[in-house]
């Protein structure tokens, strides 16, 4: 059974009693979800924040069951950050959708497959790089409810992802990062910098497919400041920069998240060194 209250879903109480947390601050804690209600508690906050408040396009399926659902749901992890305490019940505010290398080659392969030519990271040499024993991890579906889009529940998210990499041996995490809208010129300037100046090594450069592929270069070098650049970023970007991401070539446009997509990659050793750090970022993400 599942509420409906103050724009997030509740999870009946003794369903999050019997699940275990990462990290707990205040009346917020972390953990995996362990349980179809979880689940769906996660995908019912994702489809008010990608549906209601982005503008994304449902499917009659997601329309009808008023949660963002895909085929890769059953596959992945879910990293739930909850509130106890508004009115009596316990509440999903905050989600990231976690998929392993492991699990990917057992099933379907990963969900940025369908926008970006992963091989670059699937190959022997890029596997020796990240070391004997370690894997990677897509990042996904992020979302935080706006009344708890402050440094507090995003560190949280940050600390059950620092534990999980910790737990799973991950070496590199990569994903799709999105800007809003999906006309890439209203983008120009966050793209042309994130092409310019953080772009991935040749030998490791992920590309949109040649179907989906948007330029990035979309203002010359010299015609702008890069601190202009930097502050055209959304947040959630601007977040990753900070830890070292790296971008991929080329833009993919989501039509239905209504989204122009970046693809990330992100070493882990520094996020497991600044775990409790405070990321200020404002907690959308959808692909």
């Amino acid at each position: 059974m599942t509420y409906q209250a103050f724009g997030m879903t509740a999870v009946a109480p003794a369903t999050l009693a019997a699940s275990p947390y990462i990290h707990k601050a205040g009346l917020l804690d972390v953990r995996l979800a362990t349980s179809e209600e979880e689940i769906a508690a996660a995908q019912a906050l994702r489809y008010q924040i990608f549906y209601e408040e982005m503008g994304a396009t449902p499917t009659p399926e997601i329309l009808a069951s008023r949660r963002d659902i895909d085929a890769y749901d059953s596959i992945c992890d879910h990293l739930l950050v909850i509130d106890h305490g508004i009115d009596g019940k316990p509440h999903v505010v905050g989600t990231y959708r976690l998929l392993r290398q492991v699990v990917a080659e057992q099933h379907r392969g990963f969900y940025s497959s369908a926008e970006y030519d992963l091989s670059p990271l699937l190959d022997r040499t890029f596997q020796s790089r990240i070391g004997e024993g370690k894997q990677l991890l897509e990042l996904g579906r992020s979302c935080v409810a706006a009344a708890y889009r402050n440094n507090a529940t995003i560190n949280l998210l940050w600390r059950g992802i620092a534990s999980y990499l910790q737990t799973h041996s991950i070496g590199y995490m990569f994903g799709c990062a999105s800007l809003h809208g999906t006309n890439p010129e209203e983008h120009a300037l966050a793209l042309s910098y994130l092409s310019h100046h953080h772009l991935v090594p040749e030998e490791l450069r992920v590309r949109a497919l040649p179907e989906h592929y948007v330029p990035m270069e979309r203002m010359a070098r010299e015609s702008y400041d890069p601190k202009d650049g930097l502050r055209a970023l959304p947040p959630l970007i601007k977040g990753y920069l900070r830890l070292g991401c790296l971008i991929g070539d080329g833009a993919f446009i989501d039509h239905q998240f209504n989204t122009v997509d970046v693809f990330i990659l992100l070493p882990v050793d520094r996020i497991t060194r600044r775990y409790s750090s405070r990321y200020a970022v404002d907690g959308i993400e959808a692909a």
